[in-house]
């Protein structure tokens, strides 16, 4: 039986197309001129199933991974992501080395803020940490490609479940002049979870770089805070500041 093709995929996927849904999809997404996503196109599919078809090629082979990522249609390069998070799980680190080239080589493609957040930190961010590859993540930080800078913030994600913060609290830092709201509230969901594993450090993160902070970087950051503290901490008032 031959393996399967990204043409395959890309038939189920297209079979579900839903016109109206979609017109809807596009414009939470901003493709309009001017938007983050301008120019993408969407079928319209929502998440589970894009998820359902992904469990019936589990194990398609990297290149027609790669072929749909090629995609203009947006659920086509989440669907490669999706199969690629899975493989990547199983996978060794001969596998895992070859997605993450691959990943890092098609940013182009990774280029909205859903794609990144399902897939920096399980292929990205875990080899990074495994592999003490931390100027990986700097380089995409200090990009000129809004996308790469998320995929970096959100890849230090890893480090944070494995109970290191200082990850998050290097990029964060790098990214604190960045104008982009995007990145604002990716980094403050990054540092929110990195204070569940310390909040002393995250604390201190904040008193430390309070006047550089953007408004939607704290909200996110503080949201688990007793509503007293937070709202001191939108005032300016911090335990050691």
């Amino acid at each position: 039986m031959p393996n399967p093709s990204a043409e395959q995929v890309q038939t189920e996927l297209r079979a579900l197309h839903d016109p109206a849904r979609a017109k809807i999809v596009m414009a939470f997404f901003k493709t309009g001129k001017g938007g983050y996503g301008e120019g993408d196109v969407f079928l319209g599919l929502t998440v589970p199933q894009v998820r359902a078809v992904a469990k019936s090629y589990r194990g398609l082979e990297m290149n027609q991974i790669d072929a749909l990522l090629a995609s203009k249609f947006h659920e086509e390069r989440l669907i490669a992501l999706v199969i690629l998070v899975n493989q990547c799980a199983k996978g060794n680190d001969s596998f895992r080395k070859r997605a993450v080239d691959l990943y890092l080589g098609r940013t182009n493609r990774i280029n909205n803020w859903d794609l990144v957040d399902c897939s920096a930190r399980a292929i990205v961010g875990r080899w990074v940490r495994e592999k003490k590859q931390i100027a990986v993540l700097r380089k995409l930080a200090a990009s000129n490609n809004l996308w790469e800078r998320r995929i970096a913030i959100i890849a230090t994600h890893d480090f944070s479940l494995a109970g290191d913060v200082n990850p998050t609290m290097e990029i964060s830092r790098m990214l604190l002049d960045d104008n982009h709201d995007l990145i604002h509230k990716a980094t403050g969901w990054m540092l929110r979870e990195a204070g569940k594993v310390d909040a002393t450090a995250l604390l201190r993160f904040l008193a430390e770089n309070h006047a550089k902070l953007p408004r939607t970087t704290l909200r996110y950051a503080i949201e688990r805070f007793p509503p007293e503290q937070r709202k001191k901490m939108l005032k300016g008032n911090y335990p050691n500041g």
